[in-house]
């Protein structure tokens, strides 16, 4: 039993690190996590042109000074489509052993222009739509570009890598020139080959179908598998399954950061745009509302089994790992509990651990779609304290810190039974090892 046990885990460990040392998802994960100062200092601007500054401005005074916060967003959201493909584009260069990953970078973004149409419809300044040639508008640079930037950055760039591999086509001018000038010639050939080959799809897609590939990815692609992985219980399955991986000791990352962030990051960066321009916001589900109210105290709202340990824990173990854990955990770092407490392969604890942070994102996502709180809208840093990170996500709703501190309150009272459970066991096991002493 126990022999089958072991292989069963390490059958599962082993594909779990596989899954998440895949080259494609962990070129992904390093991309968005490069970008997320961008992202946040996005969410920061918003909130403060949006709820600060209308506290304090009014007028003209309000829309001059709101002129920050709308450039921000333009350096910021309004181009994340194209950023993000130069980024792909690096790391995937960078995790294909590249010598050269900027150029990639470089290829990355220009095809994803090349693959942008030449004329676009868009709004003038009486509300009046008409075509414009000549123009990148933010809606092709933008949020609802990111899944094609992505993807393009990811295609272009294993064309790009495979054909500099072939050294017919490199360009060598010797060792007495400057290494950045050598290097662009080494790939000058390979970048005007890939270009041309994209350029050529580019226009059988026009020509042929009256489409873009952009268009084609943001249908046919990136909307029906955000709808399936960042809907509710999509996104429940996908985050409980990540916590899960905890109790064999592999990171949460490999599900979450590689499969399922990047579709919410995508989410509440449309719902930062959407709330900077005073429209509707499109996504309840997105990076901040499963942070917030399902990463309370880090990887399975580790905070609410600290504070039931603080309030019915017995075993003078988990007590002080309680007592040594509390400070980091205010700020959603828990590797404290999980390894010292612990959760990994700590049956006891595996069922709390799965079922309250999907409880904190069932239970907020049903009072925005009440209407009890507001959506979130701001990306905050994910070291943001509990309480103060609802009110922030939300850009300033007091309600969503009521709905935080109730998934607080339940998440102790689910926690309790099994920290009783857990210090039984505890007990039990130093008392059979108390025995094995003795009999020694």
């Amino acid at each position: 039993m126990d022999n089958n046990k072991r292989k069963f885990v390490d059958k599962f460990t082993m594909f779990a690190a596989k899954l998440g040392n895949e080259i494609h998802l962990r070129s992904l994960r390093d991309a968005f996590a490069t970008m997320m100062p961008l992202y946040i200092l996005a969410g920061l601007a918003v909130l403060l042109n949006n709820t600060v500054f209308t506290w304090i401005f009014s007028g003209d005074t309000l829309a001059n000074v709101q002129y920050w916060g709308t450039v921000i967003a333009n350096g910021t959201l309004n181009v994340s489509g194209l950023l993000i493909a130069a980024m792909a584009g690096y790391y995937m260069a960078q995790n294909r052993d590249f010598k050269n990953p900027l150029s990639a970078a470089l290829v990355s973004m220009a095809t994803l222009v090349v693959m942008m149409p030449n004329t676009v419809n868009v709004q003038d300044v009486n509300g009046n739509l008409v075509d414009v040639a000549g123009v990148l508008p933010f809606a092709n640079l933008g949020t609802g570009a990111m899944f094609a930037g992505i993807i393009i950055g990811l295609l272009s760039t294993e064309v790009f890598v495979k054909v500099s591999s072939i050294k017919k086509l490199q360009v060598n001018l010797g060792d007495n020139i400057p290494p950045a000038v050598g290097s662009s010639f080494n790939v000058l050939i390979p970048v005007i080959i890939v270009m041309s080959l994209f350029a050529i799809v580019s226009a059988l897609l026009f020509n042929i179908t009256g489409m873009n590939l952009i268009n084609l990815i943001t249908t046919f692609i990136q909307e029906p598998l955000r709808h399936i992985s960042t809907g509710l219980w999509g996104c429940i399955i996908l985050y409980s399954l990540g916590n899960m991986l905890w109790f064999f000791g592999i990171h949460q990352s490999v599900i979450y950061s590689s499969i399922l962030e990047p579709l919410l990051i995508i989410n509440i960066t449309e719902n930062i745009a959407a709330f900077n321009a005073g429209q509707e916001i499109p996504n309840i589900i997105n990076v901040s509302q499963v942070a917030t109210f399902g990463l309370i105290g880090g990887s399975g709202s580790t905070i609410c089994l600290l504070i039931a340990t603080f309030i019915i824990g017995r075993s003078l173990v988990t007590k002080n790992v309680a007592k040594l854990a509390v400070a980091p955990g205010i700020f959603n770092i828990n590797e404290p509990v999980i390894f010292g407490y612990p959760i990994v392969y700590n049956i006891s604890l595996i069922i709390p651990f799965v079922l309250v942070p999907a409880m904190g994102i069932f239970i907020s996502y049903m009072a925005t779609v009440t209407g009890f709180m507001d959506p979130c809208v701001v990306q905050i840093p994910w070291t943001t304290p509990p309480l103060l990170s609802a009110f922030l996500a939300t850009a300033g709703d007091y309600r969503a810190v009521i709905v935080q501190a109730v998934i607080i309150i339940l998440g102790i009272l689910i926690y309790i039974p099994f920290v009783r459970i857990n210090d039984k066991v505890l007990a039990k096991q130093a008392e059979l090892e108390n025995s094995k002493m003795q009999e020694e």
